[in-house]
């Protein structure tokens, strides 16, 4: 098993792919916006690597910008690795990022889950549209900028 940490890891990629990794920490790496679909190529289909599990995307809002995280696994080596990206500084209305499904299928409903719950959009997706709400739906709920009606759900459930 391949112990990958963030320094590692971004010392490997900045050695195949130039101007990709913006920075780096104990646990992950983070990746340039415009870099990321060569990035997720590269730790995909390159021996030695070799993630192909993508066990999960998600995104964080930080209010001055949004992070996506990328979570890989490689079931050959067993080794797992953290992937994030910042985006959406100065509050975007639509942060953007390249869409991971032409690499991992699997990437399909999680990155609809990010775009429905917190408004990213990932370009080249083949369906992005809501999946837990409706259409409609005013806004994207995740999101610390989100405002709901001066009654919560939590309020209207306690009071019965």
């Amino acid at each position: 098993m391949i112990e990958w940490n963030g320094k590692k890891l971004a010392e490997e990629i900045s050695n195949h792919i130039s101007d990709s990794v913006v920075s780096s920490d104990d646990n992950s790496v983070y990746i340039s916006r415009e870099k990321i679909y060569e990035v997720l190529k590269f730790l995909k289909e390159t021996s030695g690597f070799s993630f192909d599990l993508l066990s999960s995307i998600t995104a964080v809002d930080y209010i001055d910008h949004f992070e996506v995280v990328y979570q890989l696994k490689s079931l050959i080596t067993l080794s797992k690795a953290t992937v994030k990206v910042k985006l959406g500084f100065g509050r975007e209305d639509q942060p953007e990022i390249d869409s991971a499904y032409n690499l991992w299928k699997g990437a399909d409903f999680q990155e609809r889950e990010v775009f429905d719950l917190m408004g990213i959009h990932f370009v080249n997706h083949p369906n992005l549209k809501r999946i837990l709400l409706w259409d409609g739906f005013p806004g994207h709920p995740l999101r610390k900028d989100f405002v709901t009606n001066s009654q919560s759900i939590v309020d209207d459930v306690e009071d019965k």
